[in-house]
């Protein structure tokens, strides 16, 4: 509220912040945990839950250490022997859920005439090299959902398409008749925070074929100023998640004015300044459609999968409010959130 702001100011906020939320704030210690407690006077609803305390646990084996002793009731992304683990472990649940973030693999370089990234038969024998079936399976359980475009399925104008076979003998032909034949040095593969896993499996069938990339792991604050600033180098293994519509998504990565858009293509630029203006919800949708198919033609990026974010459940929850909100990864709203009696 401005009137609080102006009154304590910001430092005085970050201490002690209010809002017209279903919870007041109790205390902090940045970085390790916030307390919670039910505001009575909600007008949606009072909690059931009285008490909240949010934990900070950067560590996934950690994580799902203090969910089986039964010291949180609710873990965030949980991963692959990690998470079947917690699913095989009696009273406790596994949920997923299929979230707004796409993940893929964003080739830099390839604005520059001089890279191999430059040639789109490198691009495509990089897509067609990864199992991305497999790497499902090791990696989200088989919860996350391949596909072909930057843009989720269930967002408004988006094109379905799927994604590229796992075909390697095709990728080491295509790498040949781009003069590669004995492979070549891809540059680094920067992966967004914390998905080390899915980077190392990526970059395993990246090298399958001949491209050998080093994987670069970055805090991930650093990754995406580094990433914004069009710093980073090679491969970019980049997810997004944004709301929006299909141009939402389109605008961040393929446009001039793109935050982590290191080129453009002219006739995706055209295209995409033309539906900004355009009034006719169909002619609008088929321009964008045509956009999605450019990217997907000229393999501008190789989209692996829309995520599939996995969470564990404490036997004391009852409602963890975590199927609630479609596509939301997290336990929302929280007044619904019910404990066992």
């Amino acid at each position: 509220p401005r009137k609080y702001v102006e009154k304590v100011g910001d430092e005085g906020f970050k201490k002690a912040p209010i809002g017209a939320g279903p919870y007041r704030f109790v205390s902090v210690t940045p970085g390790i945990e916030m307390t919670l407690e039910a505001f009575e006077g909600y007008w949606r609803k009072v909690p059931a839950v009285k008490r909240v305390v949010l934990r900070s646990v950067p560590d996934e084996t950690t994580r799902a250490a203090a969910l089986q002793a039964g010291e949180v009731d609710v873990a965030y992304f949980l991963n692959g022997p990690i998470a079947e683990h917690v699913r095989r472990t009696p009273g406790l649940r596994l949920t997923a859920a299929r979230t707004n973030t796409v993940f893929f693999l964003d080739f830099v370089d390839q604005w520059d005439p001089k890279s191999p990234w430059h040639d789109r038969r490198v691009r495509l024998a990089a897509s067609l090299a990864i199992d991305r079936k497999a790497i499902n399976e090791a990696e989200s359980l088989g919860f996350s959902g391949l596909t072909g475009n930057i843009v989720p399925r269930h967002m408004e104008f988006a094109l379905p398409i799927d994604a590229h076979p796992y075909d390697p003998r095709r990728a080491k032909q295509l790498l040949a008749e781009a003069g590669y034949a004995n492979g070549f040095d891809g540059g680094d593969l920067t992966p967004n925070p914390p998905y080390f896993g899915l980077a190392e499996a990526t970059a395993n069938y990246l090298g399958a074929v001949g491209i050998r990339t080093r994987v670069r792991t970055l805090e991930r604050a650093a990754f995406l100023t580094t990433w914004g600033e069009k710093k980073l180098r090679g491969i970019v293994l980049g997810a997004q998640g944004a709301g929006g519509n299909a141009a939402t998504r389109i605008e961040g990565l393929a446009t001039r004015n793109g935050t982590y858009a290191y080129g453009v293509l002219p006739e995706v630029e055209d295209l995409f300044q033309r539906q900004a203006g355009e009034l006719d919800r169909k002619k609008r949708e088929e321009m964008l459609h045509q956009i999605q198919r450019i990217l997907h033609d000229r393999v501008v990026f190789a989209p692996i999968w829309e995520n599939g974010f996995i969470r564990g459940v404490g036997p004391r929850v009852e409602e963890p409010a975590l199927t609630l909100i479609p596509a939301f990864p997290y336990a929302a709203p929280y007044e619904e959130l019910r404990l066992k009696k």
